[in-house]
């Protein structure tokens, strides 16, 4: 597939082509949406608890007599039909982390990658540079390359240029700044856009081709 590569201002350099294995591949709902179940599981930190009747304090004292009250028979104001009593059925800490095999992994991103680029949702540039590190000069650049579409931007690696892109992007609401390493597919699909430098091109199709 072969798709224009931009400037910072939004004007054609040259073009480029996508590697076909990496944004032509099969496209696999079921498994997109495998992949993105487990990173929001493994997102969860299981570190919730609520009390058991034997966790609350007090109620040792059985309330009333077995028989002949005409009540019904209780062993303990903390049972869970009593106010202030223990919880039944409520969660408590667990480990939440689902497994997937890495190929699994990597096919789910590349289906992503894939989705977006038939959408023509991927914008190359040619170079992703700053002058300094100014929210308002990516806010901009982020206007002439996707308009007001939410964009996610991938950088190749940490370098002191590099830097000077995340510091204007952070506080950004509608952008991200992600290594291309760490690409994934809960990214992938909550950004409307993928802005993808030539240099992150070349990591992408480094793990993923």
């Amino acid at each position: 597939m072969e798709v224009d590569v931009l400037n910072m201002k939004g004007e054609k350099v040259r073009t480029v082509e996508l590697p076909a294995q990496i944004f032509e591949a099969p496209i696999n709902i079921d498994l997109m949406h495998q992949a993105y179940t487990r990173q929001m599981a493994n997102a969860r930190l299981g570190t919730h608890e609520t009390k058991g009747r034997h966790d609350v304090s007090g109620g040792g004292r059985k309330p009333w007599k077995q028989k002949g009250t005409g009540r019904a028979r209780q062993g303990s104001t903390r049972a869970a039909q009593w106010v202030g009593g223990g919880k039944v059925h409520t969660p408590h800490p667990r480990d939440y982390t689902q497994r997937m095999p890495r190929k699994m992994s990597h096919a789910a991103i590349r289906s992503a990658l894939s989705v977006k680029a038939a959408e023509k949702s991927i914008v190359v540039l040619e170079e992703l540079a700053l002058p300094e590190a100014k929210t308002k000069l990516m806010a901009e650049a982020l206007k002439h390359l996707v308009g007001e579409f939410t964009a996610l931007v991938l950088i190749p690696q940490k370098t002191t240029a590099y830097d000077v892109v995340v510091r204007s992007t952070n506080n950004l609401p509608d952008a991200k700044i992600l290594m291309a390493g760490y690409l994934n597919i809960r990214d992938l699909i909550g950004y409307d856009k993928l802005v993808l430098p030539v240099e992150a091109l070349d990591v992408l199709n480094t793990f993923l081709g």
